[in-house]
């Protein structure tokens, strides 16, 4: 007899490795719409007043101020010689580059298909929205007299004096105005399928027209997905160079000066990473309180805030590489001015400031290389606050410790803020949270058509999905006589019929629904679903989406325009001799010509979505069916429209009927 050989047995993957679920505990479809909008449905939690009212009152504080300062002149702030830029740029700086994760959160990590986006990067780019609107704001006031901060745009005015594309300063208005406007784009284009979800749930009718007027008339048709799907590609194909962009040309205010401190070539990539940096802090800082208060830890989950944590770590020690290369080429060049001003920054007037962003910004992350300080949540909070602390230092110490010694000590100063220079930068938090507190309040906080794409429901191949999944025998497909119950018949209803809508439970089942009438050769019918089905284009046979096009005629013009404004400006109109430099070069105009190709490119694609999606639309017959409201919540629906002379509604019944719907009705137009 034969001996018996002992089973070799496969070791499982480490735990390490193990993928965890990123919405938690395998929710259903429906479960993610219910806890998204129960933030916005709800009566107002006691904690939203306590942190809503401060915040007003600093906005207030915020108005009565600059309404001071614009009234009285800049001179009521500590700015005077030789630090002519004072909290103003500092704070400047710091909220742009607060304003960067939110991009790079919904835009890069979309084209890297890093899925654990999906619960944060709602939250991140209203973030980004709000931080560029409180930036926005000190450059207008340094301006002096602010009423004439149109002059920036190229506009024609009084003294016929065109704006000058050779300078930075003209380059900052072009690249924040334009990422500020991308941003929004990007943002609005996210949320129109979840403002559908509200406009779905919705009560009364104040919030159903408010809601169904910004959802636009989104019904969730495949058709509408396959165009918002490449337009959402575009955007963050054309968002991504946009935010590398910003805050390389804000740190060309600094890098084109000759002076010491500031003349360096690292800076662009030094201030990209920077911004990158403090942007995941903010994140951090504004998510992990709102996924306790809003009881939201099954969407936000662990990973999430390990994978933020990781980022945060690798950005905060490229920044530390950054500060060392600062040090070390100070002293290999061999320059006693550079030499002199790195210096000061540890041990001159400001050490505090260049010690505190050495601690807060290259020591303090260097936790999360533990495990358990990423799982530690309150660590991980002190940790986000003293980030963008660190930050706020660093760039305090670029802007003032570069300034305040000049070449020669007669032109020696100290700087120091004056109230009016603190009530501002206090008044803009308040503007930043109020705007915050009522996008939680009233807009959905996550993404809950996005989320619920990357869930195992999602995936027709996965048994969640509905993967050689059988209809159990106690729930036979009902037949045309038991569903008069459900819908009239087309033959004795007196209304005009629109289509009939049949009901379907999981992505397989639509996709072999959707297979099925389109070999039957219908032409006049569509799929509706509460997010995007991968495989059901071509289950369909739809053709590529052309919203590409859009976006390219879009970037070219906006490319060929900006060359043609810079050319007529400060060529032709106004020409003016800089530095005996030609009146005109293709290469000093490109800043200003990317932001505009970039712009009109985002204004294509979004508009594109639009009009091939035959948007906005104020009425659907669709939208007024009762059972219809699912597709934003869990169902699936197929609808055969009438009309087709080959296939009348009582014959698609039949097919219908061999799809193995869960319920087929008719719609009324």
């Amino acid at each position: 007899m034969a001996e018996s050989r002992p089973m070799l047995r496969m070791a499982g993957p480490p735990a390490e490795l193990h993928r965890h679920l990123l919405v938690a505990n395998a929710r259903p479809l429906g479960w993610i719409s219910d806890t998204v909008a129960r933030v916005v449905e709800g009566p107002t939690p006691r904690w939203w007043w306590l942190a809503f009212l401060p915040s007003f009152s600093l906005l207030l504080l915020l108005v009565g101020v600059v309404t001071y300062l614009v009234s009285t002149g800049v001179g009521v702030w500590g700015v005077d010689r030789p630090v002519m830029w004072g909290w103003a740029i500092v704070n400047f700086v710091w909220w742009i580059g607060i304003g960067h994760a939110g991009t790079l959160i919904s835009a890069i990590l979309f084209l890297l298909r890093q899925r654990w986006r999906t619960s944060i990067n709602r939250a991140a780019e209203a973030m980004t929205i709000f931080a560029v609107m409180c930036a926005g704001l000190f450059p207008v006031i340094h301006i002096g007299r602010v009423w004439y901060g149109w002059w920036l745009l190229p506009l024609p005015n009084s003294n016929s004096i065109w704006p000058q594309f050779r300078s930075p300063l003209m380059w900052d208005v072009f690249a924040v105005s334009t990422y500020f406007t991308v941003s929004v784009l990007f943002w609005y284009v996210g949320l129109i399928p979840d403002l559908a979800i509200i406009r779905n749930r919705a009560r009364n009718r104040l919030r159903q027209f408010v809601y169904g007027l910004l959802a636009l008339g989104w019904t969730g048709s495949n058709r509408h997905w396959s165009n918002y799907e490449k337009a959402y590609l575009i955007l963050a194909g054309l968002a991504t160079p946009l935010v590398l962009s910003v805050h390389s040309t804000v740190s060309l205010d600094f890098s084109v000066a000759q002076l010491p401190g500031w003349h360096t070539t690292i800076f662009p990539p030094y201030f990209v990473a920077g911004a990158i940096y403090s942007g995941f802090g903010m994140v951090l800082t504004l998510i992990l309180p709102l996924r306790k208060l809003l009881r939201l830890e099954e969407l936000i989950t662990m990973r999430h805030i390990d994978v933020m944590c990781k980022v945060t770590l690798v950005t905060g020690s490229i920044v530390g590489y950054a500060y060392a290369m600062e040090y070390f080429i100070a002293w290999y060049s061999g320059n006693p001015y550079e030499r002199w001003t790195f210096w000061h920054r540890l041990f001159g007037t400001y050490w505090y400031g260049g010690w505190a962003m050495l601690l807060f910004n290259v020591l303090t992350p260097q936790v999360f290389w533990f495990k358990r300080a990423r799982q530690n949540l309150i660590l991980v909070f002190v940790v986000a606050i003293l980030v963008n602390v660190g930050m706020w230092f660093e760039r305090f110490m670029i802007v003032v410790g570069s300034l305040y010694q000049d070449f020669v000590p007669s032109s020696w100063g100290f700087y120091r803020p004056t109230w009016v220079d603190i009530c501002t930068y206090l008044g803009t938090f308040g503007l930043f949270l109020t705007c915050f507190l009522l996008f939680v309040r009233f807009l959905p906080l996550i993404a809950a058509s996005e989320d619920k794409g990357v869930t195992p429901q999602a995936d027709p191949h996965h048994p969640l999905g509905g993967a050689a999944a059988k209809r159990p025998l106690g729930n036979p497909v009902p037949s045309a006589e038991d569903k008069e119950t459900n819908a009239p018949s087309v033959a004795n209803t007196t209304a005009q019929p629109f289509a009939l809508l049949a009901e379907f439970e999981t992505t397989a089942e639509i996709l072999a629904a959707a297979q099925t009438v389109r070999q039957a050769g219908v032409k006049r019918w569509d799929v509706f679903t509460p997010f995007p089905v991968h495989g059901l284009d071509k289950a369909m046979g739809l053709r590529n989406s052309r919203v590409g096009w859009f976006a390219f005629i879009g970037g070219a013009t906006g490319y060929a325009s900006g060359m043609l404004m810079v050319w007529y400006m400060n060529a032709f109109d106004y020409p003016l001799v800089v530095g005996g430099k030609p009146m005109f070069s293709p290469f000093y105009p490109f800043v200003p010509c990317f932001e505009l190709t970039i712009l009109l490119g985002a204004f294509g694609a979004a508009f594109g979505m639009l009009f091939l999606n035959r948007l906005p639309r104020l009425y659907h017959p669709l939208l007024k069916h009762r059972r219809f409201a699912q597709v934003t919540h869990d169902k699936f629906y197929l609808a055969i429209e009438g009309g087709d002379p080959d296939w009348p509604l009582s014959k698609a019944r039949s097919l219908l009927e061999q799809a193995r719907s869960n319920t087929i009705e008719f719609v009324e137009a």
